[in-house]
C-alpha cells in the first residue's frame, strides 16, 4: 500500500492554484519516504508551483514542464533524499482519472528519476473539481491521498469500501452515515497507555467500529488497577495491559486486528511503531512520553488527541476534579507552545533506571494519584467525540477543552502557535518524516 500525506493547507493551495483554470496546471511536492513493512507513506515537506516560464506547453488537456525545471527538481530530490510527486489538473467536475497522455508523460519522468533520484519512490496526482486520484509514478499502483489538519480527510482511496454496513451500527449510521461508518472501519488507531483512560478509549472505539489498533504500554495489570481499567478482571492481574485490551476489543468486534507492543514509547524502537497509525490517542501520564508522541504527531502528520484527568484530594475528601482534552495536528499549537511540558520532567522520563538512580535531583518515587473510573470516562468520552469531529465531521469545532466538575464547566480554550517552534512549525520537525531523528532514547 502507498499513501501520500500532506497538510490541509497544501490541499487548499493545490485546488486554488490548479482547479478551474483555462489550461492544465502543475504543482510539484517533495516528500520524505516512510518505508514500513505493509506501507510506503510519503510525507510532504514542500510544495512548489512552477512559474509560467517553466512550461514548454500548456493547453486545456495537457501541460508539459521544461526539462531544465524537471532536472532542477530531480537534483534537489536526490540531494535531500526526497520523493517527487508531480501534480496536475484535469478540466471538468467528474472524478479525475489518469489519461493516456499522462501514462506517456509519467513513463519519461519515471525513467529520469530512476537515474537522478533512485533511492526512493515517486508519485503522481491528478486533481479536478470532482476530486483527487493518485498513483506511484509510471505505474498503476494506486496511492491513497490524506489531508491532515484540525480534520483528517481521505481525499482518495482506490480501496475505499462500499456495500452495506453491519446492522449493529444501524443507530450510528443514522448519525454518521454509511460512508462515515466505513471510514471509521478503515482507520488504524494507536493508543499509548492502556490504563484508566486508554482502556476506556479502546472500548469505545471498538463499539464505534474501529477494527485496526496499535496498543502500546509497558505495564501489567495490578490489583490497584481493577477499579478503573475497562475489561480487566481479577484473573487478569499480572497480565499485560495491552493483551487485556486486545481481548476486550475482540469480544466487542470479532476479527479486529490489535498489534500489542509491550514497551515504553520514549524508546526509539517503540515510538517508531506509531508511524503506521492514522490517528493516535495519548493516554499516558508522563511528560517524556507526551513529548515523544507530540513529535510523532507533527513530524509524520498523524493527528493525535491527548487526554488527562486530575483529582485533588485532602484527607479522603475530593477538593477538585479537572480534565483536559487537546488535539495535536498541523495548524494547532503543540504542548510546547501551550506551556504544558515540564522540561525537567521530560529529562527525568528519558533516563534509564541506572541514570535515574544516580541523579541527585530525583527524590524517591511519585505518590500514586487518585483515580475514579467515572471521571476517567467523562474525559475519555470528550476525547472520543473530538476524534469523531476530526474524522467523520461530528459538528464540534473545539480542539482544546478544559473540564472542571465543581462549578461545573466545560470550556474551549485556545493558544497561539510559536512560528519558530521546534515541534509544530515549518522551522521545526513538522512534516519531516524519517528525515528527522526522534528525540527518544535507544537503550
Amino acid at each position: 500500500m502507498m499513501e501520500l500525506r500532506f497538510q490541509d493547507g497544501d490541499a487548499s493551495r493545490i485546488v486554488g492554484e490548479l482547479v478551474g483554470r483555462e489550461t492544465e496546471r502543475c504543482a510539484v511536492m517533495l516528500a520524505s519516504r516512510v518505508a514500513m513493512p505493509e506501507m510506503d507513506r510519503l510525507v510532504v515537506s514542500s510544495l512548489d508551483f512552477p512559474a509560467d516560464e517553466n512550461y514548454s506547453d500548456r493547453s486545456l488537456i495537457s501541460a508539459q514542464l521544461k526539462p531544465d525545471y524537471i532536472a532542477q527538481i530531480g537534483k534537489r530530490a536526490a540531494r535531500q533524499n526526497r520523493s517527487v510527486i508531480f501534480v496536475h489538473s484535469h478540466p471538468g467536475s467528474a472524478p479525475p482519472e489518469f489519461s493516456k497522455i499522462d501514462d506517456d508523460g509519467e513513463a519519461h519522468l519515471a525513467r529520469f528519476l530512476s537515474v537522478r533520484a533512485p533511492a526512493t519512490v515517486h508519485g503522481a496526482v491528478v486533481v479536478s473539481a470532482g476530486g483527487w486520484c493518485a498513483r506511484r509514478l509510471g505505474e498503476k499502483t494506486p496511492m491513497r491521498v490524506v489531508s491532515v489538519g484540525p480534520q483528517l480527510q481521505v481525499l482518495f482511496d482506490a480501496g475505499d469500501g462500499s456495500g452495506p454496513t453491519s446492522l449493529k451500527f444501524d443507530r450510528q449510521v443514522r448519525a454518521l452515515g454509511s460512508a462515515g461508518q466505513k471510514y471509521l472501519e478503515s482507520l488504524t488507531v494507536a493508543i499509548v497507555g492502556l490504563g484508566g483512560t486508554g482502556s476506556i478509549a479502546a472500548e469505545q472505539l471498538a463499539h464505534l467500529g474501529v477494527r485496526k489498533f496499535i496498543f502500546i504500554d509497558p505495564d501489567r495489570i495490578e490489583t490497584t488497577n481493577l477499579n478503573r481499567v475497562a475489561g480487566a478482571r481479577l484473573s487478569d492481574v499480572n497480565r499485560f495491559k495491552t493483551d487485556v485490551a486486545a481481548e476486550m476489543v475482540a469480544g466487542i468486534t470479532p476479527g479486529a486486528v490489535c498489534k500489542c507492543i509491550i514497551g515504553d514509547v520514549t524508546r526509539t524502537s517503540i515510538a517508531r511503531e506509531l508511524r503506521a497509525a492514522d490517528f493516535i490517542f495519548s493516554c499516558t501520564d508522563s511528560h517524556g512520553s507526551r513529548a515523544v508522541i507530540q513529535q510523532i504527531a507533527y513530524q509524520y502528520l498523524i493527528p493525535c488527541v491527548d487526554m488527562g484527568s486530575i483529582i485533588t484530594a485532602r484527607a479522603g475528601q475530593i477538593a477538585g476534579i479537572h480534565g483536559r482534552v487537546q488535539a495535536l495536528a498541523p495548524r494547532l499549537p503543540c504542548f510546547t507552545c501551550c506551556g504544558l511540558l515540564d522540561s525537567e520532567e521530560v529529562r527525568r522520563d528519558m533516563m534509564n533506571a541506572e541514570e535515574r538512580s544516580r541523579d541527585q535531583y530525583i527524590q524517591g518515587a511519585h505518590e500514586p494519584a487518585p483515580a475514579v473510573i467515572s471521571i476517567n470516562g467523562t474525559v475519555t468520552s470528550m476525547a472520543i467525540t473530538m476524534f469523531l469531529a476530526m474524522t467523520v465531521g461530528v459538528p464540534s469545532a473545539a480542539r482544546h477543552l478544559i473540564y472542571d466538575a465543581r462549578p461545573p464547566s466545560l470550556r474551549a480554550v485556545s493558544f497561539t502557535s510559536n512560528p519558530n517552534c521546534y515541534i509544530c512549525s515549518s522551522r521545526g520537525v513538522l512534516a519531516r518524516g524519517d528525515s528527522q531523528d526522534l528525540f527518544t532514547r535507544d537503550d
